[in-house]
């Protein structure tokens, strides 16, 4: 069996092999998309595929939808020429769920799959799509970093600058190319569209709005644009920018994975990875639990996703919700365990789960330093949300997660993670600052695992992230086995707030930092001996 529309003809063999096939009219689904196209999602990798893709399909397999999804890349093109168009644009969903088994099916409800690039024929076609009245929703799953128009350094990111200065007729940069089509819908007659950002980053519709608007400013200050434009992006009547959240474990796809879907009779499901550095394959694997919470804000109409288990409400709503699993009671804890993970070897988080001080950690630092600061979203109590955290999501060991996925564009999430957490103690009249053991020890094991040297003493490589090459320089001069103290080349680091998002120094923090960073590169075996020290031990003292 071969990930094609052809071979979904034969559907004794899928359905032998325990594989469930879509149940409605694919071909009819594409042509009415293609004529009245109305979700478009930019973005499409594992977590689209797993999540968005699939409720959509349930939408149309029970007859409350009749168009599917049309999905643009703008980053990396291989992932449209490698992985969508040999397939037809189908994936192999495969939820691994905490018994062991499997639910695996196969998600067809992705029309069309586009490359945004300004200088190739896709992009002529996202411009009329962008310009059909029938657009409703354009989503993103692009990560946290898709979203900046500047570096740490506050220089311009690549192409925005270009963009800015050229407008909206070729642009370069993710941001620019959103802009631009958003233009064609604006000159289309101003028709209203949802842009909804589905990433793990505070106030995500903000985040998404700022960046469109700093491009409709900037060509309106250098004539490329009509000046109506810019009122257009900020009408809410027009334009909706809804923060959301969303929460669901996609890992990198496993060869785990792809051995089972292999000995189940498919072929062709190796994994790989893109010149760019995606790591891709024609299935994904996920875990069941899933959570999205939308603030209701769709001035062309939706698709009535709430029939699938997505929760509409308002924005105060989503916010609490967001910084619950976001700022304390999931995301941090993928942190602490990718952190500590990869400087202790680890290569699965499950594994992790296992060893009673990084458990203990994550206890830590959801419970007690974490959850006093949670604002209870009233839609999912933050207790029971950890609890599940701890004791089923992230203990599964059918889940092939690893540390050093989660480890990528640290820098990009640290903000979000452990800055809001002390921001909220800083603003707090009955709690205190000084009472956060954990996560300055964490703050300082990520500038540990910075060095590339393990906790044996051998080299590993450090995840991808934007601010490593200046990181990596600045913490050249440290070695393994270097007393300190290292005020010198810290402090630049951790009194930077487009960093931690707070200066650790003026939240009292800072020094704590250091001293925790002396002791995990006193030499081989700290990390550990440190680890235990503070989680068991009388961390009072430190």
């Amino acid at each position: 069996m071969r990930l094609n529309i052809q071979e979904l003809a034969n559907r004794d063999q899928w359905e032998k092999a325990g594989i469930r096939l879509p149940e409605f009219d694919i071909k009819a689904m594409i042509a009415k998309t293609k004529k009245n196209p109305q979700w478009v999602h930019f973005g499409p990798g594992n977590i689209f595929r797993a999540f968005p893709a699939a409720k959509q399909q349930t939408l149309l397999e029970e007859g409350e939808a009749d168009t599917g999804i049309i999905v643009a890349e703008t980053h990396d093109y291989e992932v449209i020429d490698k992985l969508f168009l040999p397939h037809d644009n189908l994936t192999l969903s495969v939820t691994l769920k905490v018994d062991g088994s499997t639910d695996t099916a196969i998600i067809a409800s992705v029309a069309e799959a586009l490359k945004a690039d300004s200088g190739d024929k896709d992009f002529d076609r996202l411009e009329e799509i962008f310009r059909s009245p029938s657009l409703q929703m354009v989503s993103f799953t692009i990560t946290e970093k898709g979203y900046n128009l500047t570096a740490a350094s506050g220089a311009l990111v690549y192409g925005v600058e270009e963009d800015f200065r050229s407008g909206p007729a070729a642009p370069v940069s993710s941001m620019g190319k959103v802009a631009a089509l958003l233009y064609q819908r604006y000159l289309a007659g101003q028709l209203p569209v949802t842009l909804v950002s589905m990433d793990n980053c505070s106030h995500n519709g903000d985040r998404l709005r700022d960046a469109v608007l700093a491009f409709a400013r900037s060509w309106r200050e250098n004539g490329h644009t009509e000046a109506g434009f810019e009122a257009y992006i900020e009408n809410p009547a027009k334009v909706g920018f809804p923060w959301s959240m969303i929460d669901k474990i996609v890992p990198r796809p496993d060869d785990s994975v792809s051995a089972i879907l292999a000995d189940k009779g498919v072929q062709g499901m190796e994994g790989q990875v893109t010149a760019k550095g995606t790591y891709s394959a024609p299935f994904v694997n996920s875990e069941e639990l899933e959570y999205l919470a939308i603030q209701d804000v769709f001035p062309n109409g939706r698709p009535p996703l709430e029939k699938t288990g997505v929760i509409f409400t308002d924005r105060e709503t989503v916010d609490r919700v967001e910084k619950m699993k976001v700022c304390i009671c999931l995301n941090p804890l993928h942190t602490c365990l990718a952190i500590f993970g990869c400087l202790l070897g680890y290569t699965r988080i499950s594994d992790e789960m296992k060893n009673p001080c990084l458990k203990k950690l994550v206890e830590i630092v959801g419970y007690r330093e974490g959850l006093p600061v949670v604002v209870d979203p009233g839609i999912v109590s933050p207790r029971e949300f950890i609890d599940n955290v701890i004791t089923v999501r992230l203990p599964n060991p059918f889940m092939p997660d690893t540390p050093q996925r989660i480890a990528t564009d640290t820098s990009q999430k640290i903000p979000v993670r452990f800055g809001e957490t002390i921001k909220a103690y800083m603003a707090s009249e009955t709690l205190n600052v000084d009472d956060l053991k954990l996560i300055p020890l964490v703050l300082a094991a990520w500038l540990r695992y910075l060095m590339g040297i393990d906790d044996e003493g051998k080299p590993f490589e450090i995840s991808p992230d934007p601010l490593l090459p200046s990181l990596k320089a600045a913490l050249s001069g440290v070695k393994l086995g270097d007393k300190g103290p290292f005020r010198s080349v810290l402090q630049p680091i951790l009194s930077n707030k487009g960093i931690f998002a707070v200066d650790l120094y003026e939240a009292g923090l800072g020094e704590r930092v250091e001293r925790c960073f002396e002791e995990l590169v006193h030499g081989p075996g700290a990390v550990a001996e440190t680890l235990k020290r503070y989680v068991w031990g009388d961390s009072a003292e430190h």
